[in-house]
Parts: structure tokens; C-alpha cells; sequence
């Protein structure tokens, strides 16, 4: 007889594997998953990538886009040295083994591209700056976050890329927040997000948000190259 908790599980289009079989199958894939168990910081890591590559510096009215790529531009600048110095090697000296931190075969090649999505973002905010004559789509926003994404992980600096990506980070879990918290009491915890419409609405003047954004940008990407003699 098919027992009853594996004819619950199983999908329909299973009906031709037979009962013992797919029985042995749910429980070799739950001893699988349980081995290769994945640590805490990976996953915090995951869900840093993906809040960047979601909350990218994309383009609703000018602000958010204006704002937003000075931390990307800070951002490609900061990868460009850990970059540079994860695969750095001067007559067999090691930087990166120097500094304790892991050591990419080819990881200065990275620098080009870091150098290169730094310039994109400082020619779009030439023509970006108030009033925009320059608008930013999906085609590039998401190519940029997802750039970043993929520098934090070909550099082996995931857990850092959530203190130099803290303004993306901050937009993403803004959202979040505001959302769960209004299901579930009804009320707001900010007046509107992401978390600059807030600061609009408070009364702040576009340009103090871009530019206090970009200088919490900076300080954060301070603490992040501080950290490396602190690992």
C-alpha cells in the first residue's frame, strides 16, 4: 500500500514512480540538504546581494537615481581596491596574505571593470545632476546592481558588501519594514518608502538627501576597507 504522508507530498505528475521509490527519494534529498547545511553568514550574504541588486539606482522622479549612483560610484571605487588587492602579487610578496584577507588568482583584472563602472556612473550623473536632461531604465539599474552583486562575490567580500552597500540595503529593508509592519498593525512606520520619500515628506530639500546620502556612502565604505586588519 502507497503510504498516506507519501501520496500527500507527492505531485501529480509522480503517479508512475512507485510509493518506495520516491519515499527513498524525499529522504536522501533531506539528508543532502542537511549536509550541506548552509552557514548563517551565507545566507545574510544572499540576502545582501539580492537587496542590492533589487534596490539598484534606478530612476523614479530623479531623486532616487541622483542619490543613488554617487553610493554605486563609491561602491565600484571601493571593490576596485579590494579587488586590486586580493589579487595583487609584487615579486612573489603577497598582498592579500599581508592583509589576511582571501587571495583571487586574476583579481586585479577586476579593477578594469570596477574602474569602468565607476566612469559609466560618473558620465550618467554629468548629465543626470538637477535638472536631469539624462534618465536611467531598467537595462541599466539592474546591470549595475547586479555588477555589484557579482564584485562582492568574485572578491569573496559578501559580508562587507552589506556595510558598502548600507544605502541600498537601507531602501530595500525600508520597504520591508514598512510593509510587514502596516499588515500587521495598520499603521506606517515611516511616513512613505523607500526611506527618501520619508525625508521628502519631513521636508528635506532634494539636494541635502543626495548629498547626505552619498557622504553615508562614503563613511561606509570607510568602515569597510577599515575592517580589513580587523578580520
Amino acid at each position: 500500500k502507497r503510504p498516506a504522508a507519501a501520496a500527500a507530498a507527492r505531485p501529480a505528475s509522480a503517479d508512475a514512480v512507485p510509493a518506495h521509490l520516491w519515499v527513498a527519494l524525499r529522504a536522501w534529498r533531506s539528508a543532502e540538504a542537511k549536509r550541506r547545511r548552509v552557514p548563517a553568514f551565507r545566507i545574510l550574504s544572499d540576502r545582501v546581494l539580492i537587496a542590492v541588486a533589487l534596490e539598484r539606482p534606478r530612476d523614479e522622479e530623479g531623486l532616487l537615481a541622483i542619490s543613488g549612483i554617487g553610493p554605486t560610484i563609491v561602491s565600484a571605487l571601493t571593490f576596485l581596491l579590494l579587488a586590486y588587492l586580493a589579487g595583487l602579487v609584487i615579486k612573489g610578496f603577497n598582498i592579500a596574505d599581508y592583509l589576511l584577507i582571501p587571495h583571487v588568482d586574476g583579481g586585479s583584472e577586476l579593477a578594469v571593470f570596477c574602474a569602468a563602472m565607476a566612469g559609466a556612473g560618473i558620465g550618467f550623473l554629468w548629465f543626470n545632476t538637477y535638472p536631469a536632461t539624462v534618465f536611467m531604465g531598467d537595462v541599466g539599474s539592474l546591470a549595475l546592481g547586479g555588477g555589484l552583486g557579482m564584485l562582492a562575490v568574485l572578491t569573496k567580500n559578501e559580508v562587507d558588501s552589506a556595510i558598502i552597500h548600507g544605502v541600498f540595503l537601507a531602501e530595500a529593508v525600508s520597504v520591508m519594514v514598512q510593509v510587514f509592519w502596516f499588515k500587521r498593525t495598520g499603521r506606517r512606520v515611516f511616513r512613505m518608502a523607500p526611506i527618501h520619500h520619508h525625508f521628502e515628506l519631513e521636508g528635506w530639500a532634494e539636494p541635502k538627501i543626495i548629498v547626505r546620502f552619498w557622504i553615508v556612502s562614503i563613511m561606509l565604505a570607510l568602515v569597510a576597507l577599515a575592517s580589513l586588519k580587523l578580520r
